[in-house]
């Protein structure tokens, strides 16, 4: 059976765009603790390391080895306990109803900040424009387009779909956070990011 997290499946350019801004994140906030919720293929909690002192990951997937084997509705740590938690399209795996309850839980353990990404879905409308000896300009937006969303085994949900507005998710997420920034990368339009403050 071929892993799923294999090069040939898994590790496409945009997901390797995704780990970029991950890992730039992250460390902009320089947390002395940090928490990756949804252990993955593994690539950046090792990159981490180099940078963090206290890591930890947590996922529901025992043959991932991560350090605490469970789901981010219940995590194994006290109040507080990390001062970053890194969140990356993760809470989508999760039936809608229980977002809210994801967010309280994720206030719950960290201190300080948390980085979290969503899928967005829609086509994207993508232009860049470069000079030389001028910074190259870039543009992109998302066509809206008013589609029902069908669970197949992975996605509950995703940003776009009808009855998941970005508004939506947005004042949901206010109700536990303060968003600090929030972007979708201009090589990944499908990754919508949150920088989160408690």
């Amino acid at each position: 059976m071929e892993n799923k997290y294999s090069f040939q499946n898994y590790l496409y350019f945009d997901r390797w765009v995704s780990y970029w801004y991950q890992l730039r994140e992250v460390l902009k906030l320089k947390p002395e603790s940090l928490l990756i919720v949804g252990a993955g293929d593994g690539i950046v909690s090792e990159l981490l390391k180099k940078y963090v002192g206290k890591l930890k990951t947590l996922d529901i997937n025992e043959s991932l080895k991560p350090d605490f084997i469970a789901s981010v509705e219940a995590i194994p740590a006290t109040n507080n306990d990390f001062e970053t938690i890194l969140c990356a399209e993760v809470l989508e795996h999760l039936p809608f109803d229980r977002f809210e309850f994801c967010l309280a839980e994720l206030k719950r353990v960290v201190k300080k900040s948390v980085v979290l990404s969503l899928p967005h879905f829609g086509p994207p409308l993508k232009l860049s424009f470069k000079l030389p000896l001028v910074k190259e300009i870039k543009f992109a937006f998302k066509i809206p387009i008013a589609k029902n969303h069908k669970y197949i085994g992975n996605h509950y949900w995703e940003i776009g779909k009808k009855g998941y507005g970005a508004l939506k998710i947005r004042k949901i997420i206010l109700k536990y956070f303060k968003i600090k920034k929030e972007f979708v990368p201009f090589e990944n339009q499908y990754h919508h990011f949150y920088i989160l403050e408690k």
